[in-house]
């Protein structure tokens, strides 16, 4: 892929987007060609399979293959130059592992700069394995935090119970699948009735409420410096998004 772009002598990069990255439809910049960019994005998409580590970065660039950028091109080049520098990671998927599943759920109130959006991260591991992850920007407009927090929930809830219901095949019954997430407020609310006016937010109140009532899943705090779905929902500095990272269960390749 670096050779394919002309990026095999770029020089590396420590994280696949500086924290105080914003981008935007940028009329005012220099356009570049869409093809080269839509190819440069779908190359990363297909490396997203394995590096759950780039979800974040590759799908806000994404976003603008339409009509992209010189701003855009940069942002996508960083993701080469770090994927570049870590070609010795990877996910790390041990011998007899436990079969306990755990989501984590986070979001980014209001992270998109166009429509003031918020996006969802999910992770789901079974046993310490990393199975399934996902970056989204919500559909709905969430206008707190709790909102957005909530709605990632809800999406976690799905995945988990699409897990339970997988796992059913290889003979495998697990009883409540914990969601993690760092916001006591949408914690609450899954829990204990309110009167919400919002309607997409309803709807997801009585889906993730009753699974929750029915022991389907559980909802549990945990603190957001340790919430690894973080990683997924906007551009980290150094330090946080390699301890992060690490708690996907990226690992350094040994020969």
């Amino acid at each position: 892929m670096l050779k394919k772009f002309g990026l095999e002598d770029s020089k590396p990069m420590k994280t696949p987007m500086s924290s105080d990255t914003k981008l935007i439809k940028d009329e005012e910049c220099e356009s570049v060609d869409s093809t080269k960019y839509q190819g440069m994005i779908g190359s990363l998409l297909y490396l997203t399979a394995s590096r759950p580590d780039i979800m974040f970065s590759v799908c806000l660039c994404a976003r603008f293959q339409e009509a992209p950028k010189t701003s855009h091109l940069e942002a996508v080049k960083r993701i080469f130059r770090y994927i570049k520098g870590t070609t010795h990671l990877g996910l790390w998927y041990p011998k007899g592992t436990g079969i306990e599943t755990i989501v984590y759920a986070d979001s980014d109130l209001a992270g998109d700069y166009m429509d003031q959006k918020s996006t969802s991260g999910i992770y789901t591991f079974v046993g310490c394995c990393l199975k399934s992850w996902f970056s989204k920007k919500q559909t709905a407009l969430a206008i707190s935090s709790i909102e957005a927090e909530y709605i990632s929930a809800g999406k976690a809830c799905q995945q988990a119970l699409w897990m339970k219901q997988a796992l059913i095949d290889y003979d495998v019954q697990l009883d409540d699948v914990p969601i993690m997430c760092d916001n006591k407020g949408a914690i609450n609310l899954s829990k204990t009735w309110c009167n919400i006016l919002t309607k997409h937010i309803k709807i997801r109140h009585h889906f993730l409420r009753d699974n929750v009532q029915k022991g389907h899943i559980s909802i549990e705090k945990v603190a957001s410096v340790d919430n690894i779905a973080d990683i997924l929902t906007k551009p980290l500095k150094r330090e946080s998004f390699n301890y992060l990272r690490l708690g996907l269960g990226m690992m350094e390749h040994i020969s």
